[in-house]
């Protein structure tokens, strides 16, 4: 559940403040008449990432073969890890220019009274957000991680609750929350979540017999912290934790970890 809401107020916080950006760049320049349309927008985006849930799913269903379901499964987790590692670099290099081209389209938009403009903007800003949650919500429900479907979904709805919230005292308030650690750290949780999920794809590749080399547990800690365990459950489901892991498993993990954590370091120790 902690996993799903991270990520859902991560990515409600990057959409609805985007959203909260435009409307108050209308604001100054003078067109708060077409809030409504920006609202229009951010429903239409809401709704069509309902929608994309919805047609997942049903494609997912479609799939009677446990063993193409499996290697559906396997591609939605690297793909979900994939599409994670680049949200939590790109956050800290490209969020302010984004950010600033969001802004200079607007005022293209309002001198032009082009209000289909205006609906896209919010409503692209919303959906894309709203697919990777999609995303990486059906990725931890497939991942082996003990997550259920109420727990993912109370998560989810508690997330995008406290991101819907968090925007509206940023608008309101008259002083700077410092939301740069939050993206900072929120990142770091973030790839720990995707090496997680790309461990899990491992151990799907194996129990497959995609991969058929190294398929005894390289350890055993489950005498000092089994992941059946309520500790060792906890950490299965928000970081994918195992106790006896696949040398292969525990490779991957380890590699991507170095590598990423690397890349997040180096992103961030810029200058913003």
């Amino acid at each position: 559940m902690l996993a799903s809401f991270l990520i859902t107020l991560r990515e409600g916080l990057e959409a609805f403040l985007l959203v909260g950006i435009i409307l108050a760049y209308l604001r100054k320049l003078g067109a708060e008449r077409y809030s409504d349309w920006i609202y229009a927008g951010v429903g239409a985006g809401l709704v069509a990432s309902v929608g994309a849930a919805f047609v997942f799913q049903f494609v997912v269903s479609q799939f009677h073969s446990e063993y193409y379901r499996t290697l559906l499964m396997i591609v939605i987790l690297l793909f979900a890890a994939l599409v994670l590692s680049y949200m939590a670099v790109w956050m800290g290099k490209q969020a302010k220019a984004h950010t600033e081209e969001v802004k200079r389209q607007l005022e293209g938009y309002v001198s032009a009274g082009n209000v289909m403009g205006m609906v896209m903007l919010a409503f692209i800003a919303v959906l894309r957000e709203g697919i990777e949650t999609v995303l990486f919500f059906s990725a931890l429900m497939y991942s082996g991680q003990g997550v259920t479907l109420q727990q993912g979904v109370i998560g989810a709805l508690a997330g995008l609750f406290a991101a819907v919230l968090l925007v509206w005292v940023l608008m309101r308030g008259t002083r700077r929350l410092p939301l740069q650690p939050f993206f900072r750290y929120s990142a770091l949780l973030i790839i720990i979540i995707a090496a997680g999920l790309l461990g899990s794809s491992v151990n799907m590749m194996q129990s497959a017999e995609l991969i058929t080399v190294g398929t005894q547990p390289l350890f055993d800690i489950s005498h000092i912290l089994s992941d059946q365990g309520f500790i060792g459950t906890f950490l299965r489901a928000l970081f994918g934790y195992n106790s006896s892991p696949t040398p292969v498993q525990f490779s991957a993990w380890a590699v991507y970890l170095i590598i990423a954590i690397t890349m997040w370091r180096r992103t961030y120790a810029r200058p913003a």
